[in-house]
């Protein structure tokens, strides 16, 4: 986490964005991409966000911007962009393929990969499944690596309400997961 950036953009905007956005690009592009599900989409939503924020930064007081929690607000921006977005355009869905990872010392090979690939979609499913309020708490707590304050901030609830948030998401995943494991052996048994 930068802790300097907001020192650095209120003494010189200009000179500190870059960095700045270096800094930040990783997370913006991440809530992004899960936002529109397409690489290319997810790049404009970026740029758009950093846009948005540029502007945003150029008309703050120095002092407002020193008080910035960087993190949350450029996750509020991205995602209120992504919803605007998503209510003028429907987007088809992308093929998990682009978005899932896998990470190894060694080249996987196909089985790792195929696997990957599934366990990815059964993830996004589970994810997708839940409700909206509960999605994107899980979201940008456990995949964007947001900290309580900044996913209060992020999607403008309390910091109580965001933490119940994200437990009763990760309870509903855990118990679809226990159900489809349940299902599983019910028809191994068979």
């Amino acid at each position: 986490m930068c802790t300097d950036c907001p020192r650095r953009l209120a003494d010189d905007l200009d000179r500190a964005f870059p960095e700045f956005l270096a800094h930040h690009q990783d997370l913006v592009y991440g809530i992004a991409l899960r936002s529109t599900k397409r690489p290319a989409d997810a790049e404009d939503l970026a740029q758009d966000a950093f846009v948005r924020a540029y502007r945003a930064l150029q008309t703050y007081s120095p002092g407002r911007i020193r008080e910035l929690r960087t993190r949350g607000w450029l996750a509020a921006i991205v995602g209120n962009l992504g919803r605007n977005r998503a209510r003028r355009k429907v987007s088809a869905m992308a093929d998990l393929e682009s978005v899932a990872e896998v990470r190894s010392d060694e080249a996987p090979g196909p089985e790792q990969v195929v696997e990957g690939r599934e366990s990815a979609a059964a993830w996004r499913a589970r994810l997708d499944a839940l409700p909206m309020r509960y999605r994107r708490a899980v979201e940008l707590r456990h995949i964007s690596g947001l900290s309580y304050p900044e996913l209060a901030e992020a999607l403008d609830r309390p910091l109580g309400t965001v933490k119940s948030d994200v437990h009763r998401g990760v309870r509903l995943l855990r118990e679809a997961l226990m159900n489809e494991t349940r299902d599983e052996s019910h028809e191994v048994a068979r």
